[in-house]
Formats: C-alpha cells, sequence, structure tokens
C-alpha cells in the first residue's frame, strides 16, 4: 500500500503539464476592425429609380470634381459627389451645395464661401449633367423617325403612291413612289407635299390642271397617315 502513493502521485504530477496546456474551446480570437474613412460623397433624395447622369470631370489646383445627378422626368430627386477635393471646406461645402441645387432645380446657385473653386466646379459638372439629361430627354432623341407607303391608287393617268415620313405625329417628308409621266403633275407635286407639311394632313386642295392626280396623291396619303 505504502508503495502505490508514489505511483499515484507521479501518475498526478505527469497530468499537471497535460491540463496547464491543453487549448481552450469556444473561444474565438476577434479583433476590432479599422473604422472605414467617411465617405467624400454627399447626396440626397431617393436614387432607387429615375434616370441617373454623370457630369463631366472639372480639374481644379483643388482637385477633381465631378457630380452625378437623378432625375425623375424633368425634376433634379438627387445629387452626389463623385470626386471632389480631400479638405474640410469642400466636406462642409458639398451639403449645402446639394440642398441649393434642389432648391433651385437648376446650377444657377450661389457658390459656398470658403469653397469657392469647389462651388464653381460643382456647378459646371452639374450644368453639364442637367444638358445631357436634356438632350436624352429631347423629342428628336427620343422619337424615332418612321418612313410609311400609302397604297397605291391607280387613276386614269396612271398609278399614284406616296411615302410619308413621320416623327411622333408630325409629318416631316412627303415623297413620290409612283406617279403619271406628265408635266401637269411635275409641276403639282411640290404644290401637294408643301400643302400636305403645313396643314399636317391629307385635307388639302387640288391642284388646278392635276385635279386627277391630287385626289391620287390624297388617297394614297391618307391610307399612310392611316397605317403610321
Amino acid at each position: 500500500m505504502k508503495r502505490a502513493i508514489p505511483v499515484v502521485a507521479l501518475s498526478i504530477a505527469g497530468l499537471v503539464p497535460v491540463w496547464r496546456y491543453e487549448p481552450s474551446i469556444g473561444t474565438a480570437t476577434s479583433s476590432s476592425a479599422e473604422p472605414a474613412t467617411p465617405s467624400a460623397s454627399a447626396s440626397s433624395g431617393t436614387t432607387t429609380s429615375g434616370t441617373v447622369v454623370r457630369g463631366t470631370t472639372i480639374d481644379t489646383e483643388k482637385g477633381p470634381v465631378q457630380v452625378q445627378v437623378t432625375f425623375d422626368g424633368d425634376e433634379i430627386t438627387a445629387v452626389r459627389m463623385l470626386q471632389q477635393p480631400n479638405h474640410p471646406q469642400t466636406t462642409a461645402a458639398v451639403p449645402k451645395l446639394v440642398a441649393e441645387t434642389l432648391k433651385a432645380q437648376s446650377a444657377d446657385i450661389d457658390t459656398v464661401s470658403g469653397a469657392t473653386i469647389t462651388s464653381e466646379a460643382y456647378e459646371k459638372s452639374l450644368q453639364a449633367a442637367i444638358d445631357q439629361h436634356g438632350k436624352s430627354a429631347s423629342p428628336a432623341a427620343s422619337v424615332a423617325s418612321r418612313v410609311v407607303a400609302g397604297s397605291t391608287v391607280d387613276t386614269e393617268k396612271g398609278p399614284v403612291q406616296v411615302q410619308v415620313t413621320l416623327e411622333g405625329d408630325e409629318i416631316t417628308a412627303v415623297r413620290m413612289l409612283q406617279q403619271p409621266n406628265h408635266p401637269q403633275t411635275t409641276a403639282a407635286v411640290p404644290k401637294l407635299v408643301a400643302e400636305t407639311l403645313k396643314a399636317q394632313s391629307a385635307d388639302i386642295d387640288t391642284v388646278s390642271g392635276a385635279t386627277i392626280t391630287s385626289e391620287g396623291y390624297k388617297k394614297s396619303l391618307q391610307a399612310a397617315l392611316d397605317e403610321a
């Protein structure tokens, strides 16, 4: 019995180092992430819908300036700085410039005291974005031209057929695809076309001396307008 005690004691002593160095279970090592640098951009309003247009980049002695504008129709609903000088006065000025833009709905705003260079560059980039939006929203850019041929109308003088070009609902051009080979017809066609562009319809007078061609022209023209 006395010999067993040292063996037990040695066994316990041998377990001590294992217990002391056993790794802890369930403890996660964590480190605090470096705080993100605040964004230098400013925005206002909603950017989830609408047309987004970027203005040109304006280089200044303080650094580049560029804005991004969100439009809902013709209304400016948000302005965001894409590029701006890294300067406290600029950071303080941007929210004021954006607020003035949303109020004025244009680039005709006052410069911010202490940030004149940035303010003027902001206005230029903003105006470029507004101009770009105006071009893309203009009827000429958004309405495609349509070319429609009217039906062929047979007359005793020969077939008559017109081709009409429209932009939206406006008649912008009329071309004869078929017409009688007759001097009176040749003289009458420019008059018929001019009257069509003026009246914007087939409700025009016949040309004296070319009544048959005129009637055929109006029928073909009306068929083209009906098709369009």
